[in-house]
C-alpha cells in the first residue's frame, strides 16, 4: 500500500513540476507552410525577373519567417502554451451565420499575388501576412493552475504578448539588416510587421490590439515610422 501511495505522489508531483524552457520544434507541415508562402511571395515581389533575385528574396523572407515563428514558440514556451503556425484561411466574410463560404480560403497564398497588382507601382509591397498561429495549454499548465482534469484557460493577454514577440523580433531584424547593408532583408521584414499588425480576422494585430492595446499601439508607431523610412530610403 505504501508503495502505491509513494509512485502516485511522484507521478503527482512531477506532472505539476515545470519542465525546464524549451522551445517547441518546428514540425513538417509548418516548415510545408513557411516554404511555401515564402516561394509566393518571392514570386509576387519579383514576378522572376531575374532567378538571382528570386533567389534572394525567396531566402530573405524565408528567413524572416523562421525567427517569427521561433519567437512566437520561445514566447509560447514562457507562459507554458504550446504555438502552431499555419496558413492563414478564413471562411466567414460577415458578422451572420450564413454569411460564409462552403470552403476555407487561403487568403495567405492568395493574397500577395493579388496585392501585386494593385500595388504595382510601390516596387514590389505585396502582402506579407500569410501565415497565423493557434495555441493550446500543455498538460503541466492545466494541471498546475487548475487541476488534473481541468482544461486551462489561454488569456488574450498571453495571445498578445505571444504575437508581439514575433512582430519585435522582426522589426529588431529590419535594424540589423539595414545596419550590416542588407537593405531589401530590412525592408521586408518592416512590410511583415506593418501587414500583421493590422487588426483583422485571426493576424496577429487582432491578437495584439484586443489583448494589449497600448502595446498595439506601440508596435504600430514604430512600425509606420520604419514603413515610411523604407519607401524614403531603404
Amino acid at each position: 500500500m505504501d508503495f502505491f501511495q509513494h509512485s502516485f505522489q511522484n507521478d503527482h508531483n512531477n506532472l505539476y513540476k515545470n519542465p525546464k524552457l524549451k522551445i517547441n520544434m518546428i514540425n513538417h507541415r509548418e516548415i510545408f507552410a513557411i516554404i511555401g508562402v515564402s516561394i509566393i511571395i518571392a514570386f509576387s515581389i519579383t514576378l522572376l525577373s531575374s532567378f538571382a533575385s528570386f533567389l534572394v528574396v525567396l531566402l530573405s523572407v524565408f528567413i524572416l519567417f523562421i525567427i517569427n515563428t521561433f519567437a512566437k514558440k520561445l514566447a509560447g514556451e514562457f507562459f507554458e502554451l504550446k504555438t502552431e503556425i499555419k496558413l492563414w484561411e478564413f471562411k466567414r466574410w460577415g458578422y451572420k451565420h450564413n454569411q460564409s463560404f462552403k470552403k476555407n480560403i487561403p487568403a495567405g497564398a492568395i493574397l500577395p499575388i493579388i496585392s501585386r497588382i494593385i500595388f504595382f507601382p510601390l516596387k514590389g509591397f505585396v502582402w506579407m501576412a500569410p501565415l497565423v498561429f493557434d495555441v493550446r495549454a500543455k498538460i503541466y499548465r492545466t494541471a498546475k493552475r487548475h487541476g488534473i482534469y481541468s482544461f486551462s484557460e489561454i488569456s488574450e493577454d498571453h495571445l498578445a504578448y505571444i504575437a508581439g514577440a514575433g512582430i519585435l523580433i522582426n522589426l529588431i531584424a529590419a535594424a540589423l539588416g539595414y545596419l550590416i547593408g542588407f537593405s531589401e532583408f530590412a525592408k521586408f521584414n518592416i512590410w511583415f510587421a506593418f501587414f500583421n499588425l493590422i487588426p483583422i480576422s485571426n493576424l496577429d494585430g487582432n491578437k495584439i490590439f484586443f489583448g494589449n492595446k497600448i502595446f498595439w499601439s506601440f508596435l504600430a508607431t514604430i512600425t509606420l515610422i520604419a514603413l515610411g523610412y523604407s519607401f524614403l530610403v531603404v
